[in-house]
C-alpha cells in the first residue's frame, strides 16, 4: 500500500475530497464566496463517495464500509454499501449521520434546505450500475443520466439560490453532456468494469463490436462512432449554455467553467482523432481557460 492509499485509508473524508482536483469541471474554484465553496465541497463529498462505493473503488482498508455500520464480511458488496449509504444519507434529514462526508453534508442540507431527491437520484443511478451493464437506446442511456448527472447541476442551483424551471432543464442539457463526455473518455475502463455506456443501438449502426472496444486502439469504425457520440454531447453543451448568460457574478463564471470543462474534454477527445481506448484523453488548462473567455464573451 502507497503512502497515498495508507492516509485514504485512515482519513477517507480527505481521500475523497482530494479526487476534487482530477475532475473535468472546477468544483468549488477559489473564486466562490467561501459560504458557496464550503457547501458545494460537502455536496461533492456526497456524490464522489457515492460513485466510488458504486465502482468498487473506496480507500483501501474498508475504513468507509466501518464508518457505514458494514461488517468485513459484506464490505465488498456494493448494494450492501449502497442501502448502507442510503440509511445514512436519510440520517443527514432526520437525525445524526455515521459518515463523517455525511457530516459536513448536513449543515448544508439545512443551510441552503436541500431536499433528499437529488441525493437519493445518485444512489440509485449506482445501484443501476450494479445490475444493469448495457444501453439499448440513446433515449435509455439519457435516462440513467437523469439519475447520475443531473441532480448535480440541481443541487449547484439549490446551493447558489437560483434554481428556476428554465435553468432547471439547461443545466440538465450540460450535466448529462458532462456524464456522455466522461463515459467517451472512459470507454476501456468501463468495460473493465463489464460497462458499456454506448447505446448498442449505435454499436450496430457503426458496425462495432464490443470486442472492438477491448482493443489497444480504436479502428476506423470505433472512431466514427466516438465521434458521433461527441457530436451529441456537444449540441447538448450548446444547448445549455444559455444557463450561463442567465446568472451573474462568480456564479456565471462558475457554470462557464462546467461548460468549458465539457468543450475542452471535447477537444481532447477530437485531438486524439477520437482514439479513447489508450486512455482518457484529457484537456490542458490553456484549452480550458479559452473555452471559458469564448463563453464568457458570448461567442459560443
Amino acid at each position: 500500500m502507497t503512502g497515498t492509499g495508507t492516509a485514504r485509508a485512515l482519513d477517507p473524508e480527505r481521500g475523497t475530497l482530494d479526487k476534487a482536483a482530477g475532475e473535468n469541471f472546477p468544483v468549488a474554484p477559489f473564486f466562490l464566496p467561501r459560504a458557496w465553496r464550503t457547501d458545494l465541497m460537502a455536496v461533492y463529498g456526497f456524490a464522489r463517495l457515492v460513485d466510488d462505493i458504486g465502482d468498487g473503488d473506496l480507500a483501501p482498508g474498508g475504513a468507509d464500509a466501518r464508518l457505514l455500520g458494514v461488517s468485513p464480511q459484506e464490505a465488498g458488496d456494493r448494494l450492501v454499501l449502497l442501502d448502507a449509504f442510503e440509511a445514512d444519507l436519510r440520517r443527514v434529514f432526520d437525525g445524526t449521520p455515521r459518515h463523517p462526508l455525511l457530516r459536513r453534508l448536513q449543515p448544508t442540507v439545512r443551510r441552503r434546505r436541500l431536499t433528499p431527491e437529488p441525493f437519493l437520484g445518485l444512489i440509485a443511478a449506482n445501484r443501476q450500475d450494479q445490475v444493469v451493464g448495457r444501453y439499448e437506446t440513446y433515449d435509455d442511456l439519457l435516462a440513467y443520466c437523469e439519475l447520475s448527472a443531473n441532480p448535480v447541476g440541481r443541487l449547484v442551483l439549490a446551493v447558489t439560490g437560483t434554481s428556476t424551471p428554465e435553468r432547471i432543464r439547461r443545466s440538465d442539457m450540460i450535466c448529462t453532456a458532462l456524464q456522455i463526455v466522461e463515459h467517451l473518455q472512459d470507454v476501456a475502463e468501463d468495460l473493465g468494469r463489464d460497462r458499456v455506456y454506448l447505446p448498442a443501438a449505435d454499436l450496430k449502426r457503426f458496425h462495432v463490436e464490443e470486442a472492438d472496444l477491448a482493443a489497444d486502439t480504436a479502428g476506423a469504425p470505433v472512431r466514427a462512432l466516438i465521434a458521433y457520440e461527441a457530436q451529441r454531447a456537444r449540441d447538448l453543451l450548446n444547448e445549455g449554455a444559455p444557463l450561463v448568460g442567465s446568472v451573474h457574478g462568480r456564479l456565471k463564471l462558475l457554470l462557464a467553467g462546467f461548460v468549458a470543462g465539457g468543450r475542452a474534454a471535447l477537444h481532447a477527445i477530437a485531438a486524439a482523432d477520437y482514439d479513447v481506448l489508450p486512455g482518457p484523453p484529457k484537456p490542458g488548462k490553456v484549452r480550458l481557460l479559452r473555452e471559458v473567455g469564448v463563453i464568457l464573451r458570448g461567442e459560443g
